[in-house]
């Protein structure tokens, strides 16, 4: 079992382009399962070919038992069958004990959005004109909320990513795909204020001969955006901090770099943009998965037509027989 998941595993990483992330929730969800298996007891080592449906079914089952969310066993199943897909394109084993199983019915979960007030006020509240940490925050922020990047294509984005005087940058998405995507001209200005307080300036002797020039300063084109204190790539725990932080001050509630990205989605399709054109943005394989923004859209419509129209059986109700003022 343990060679057929390295294979796996590196099958992932090199044929498929998976992330780290990736990589690290497949190995622990595929070593769960060889433990949930070795706590079975006997002498037996079990390898792949010896599983049987009914132990994938007893592994779901010890799952819920553990009070695992729904979510957590149907991605594990979904490891599960991907694992055995691979097993049977390379012909190490004759059958897939996961072809017939169906992942636990899920309830619809929409997620949380901002509204475009709260938006706003999270962009703004980083004083950029206070420090070189501020600044870089509110670049982190604003760059979030004009291209609805994921935190790890955040980090990721180099120098050479970035066309500020045109308004695009390259984000490397899953499995290592590719897509441009407009940049806003606030975004532009805030990261041009966090390379003028010099968080981001680099010494004439370090940059390379492939370079990008911002403003008045130049970058290797491998050189990270978004930097820590010791010049580095950030990390994406520094980032979801970041964030946190000020939506903490604003008192908005939980509020993650995702939340950013799912905000940047619902108000285009407020504001009229059209779903394919959202899929693109956001780099989704599928319109299916951008198709849950349409929810948030009607939900808030009918939030507002509620609270609004005097018709709709929520409004605040006139005192029968009154007739106003002018009546």
């Amino acid at each position: 079992m343990e060679d057929a998941i390295r294979a796996f595993l590196t099958h992932l990483d090199l044929e498929r382009g998976a992330s780290r992330e990736t990589l690290r929730s497949y190995q622990s969800d595929l070593r769960q399962f060889v433990g949930f298996l070795k706590s079975g007891g006997g002498d037996t080592v079990l390898g792949p070919g010896d599983i049987d449906p009914t132990m994938i079914r007893q592994f779901l089952i010890w799952l819920t038992d553990k009070q695992e969310k729904k979510t957590s066993q149907a991605r594990k199943l979904a490891c599960l069958k991907s694992f055995y897909r691979f097993l049977n394109l390379r012909e190490l084993v004759t059958t897939n004990p996961t072809a017939h199983i169906r992942a636990p019915r899920l309830g619809q979960h929409l997620p949380r959005v901002l509204s475009k007030d709260d938006a706003e006020r999270l962009m703004e509240s980083p004083d950029e004109n206070t420090g070189a940490k501020t600044a870089r925050d509110r670049a982190i922020l604003e760059t979030l909320y004009s291209t609805g990047a994921r935190v790890s294509e955040l980090v990721g984005m180099n120098w050479g990513d970035v066309n500020l005087d045109d308004g695009m940058v390259r984000l490397r998405g899953k499995g290592k795909k590719e897509r441009l995507v407009p940049i806003g001209q606030v975004a532009i200005d805030a990261i041009h204020d966090y390379v003028a307080v010099g968080s981001a300036k680099l010494s004439a002797d370090k940059v390379a001969d492939e370079a990008t020039v911002t403003g008045s300063q130049v970058f290797p084109e491998n050189h990270p955006v978004f930097q820590n204190n010791r010049k580095g790539r950030l990390s994406v725990r520094t980032v979801e901090r970041v964030v946190q932080q000020y939506a903490g001050q604003l008192q908005v509630g939980s509020v993650t770099p995702h939340t950013l990205r799912h905000s940047f989605a619902t108000h285009l399709l407020d504001e009229g943009a059209d779903l394919r054109v959202i899929q693109e943005l956001l780099g989704h394989v599928s319109l299916g998965t951008t198709q849950k923004y349409t929810h948030l859209a009607t939900d808030r419509l009918m939030e507002v037509y509620d609270q609004a129209h005097p018709r709709a059986g929520n409004a605040p109700t006139v005192p029968k027989g009154y007739k106003g003022k002018h009546a």
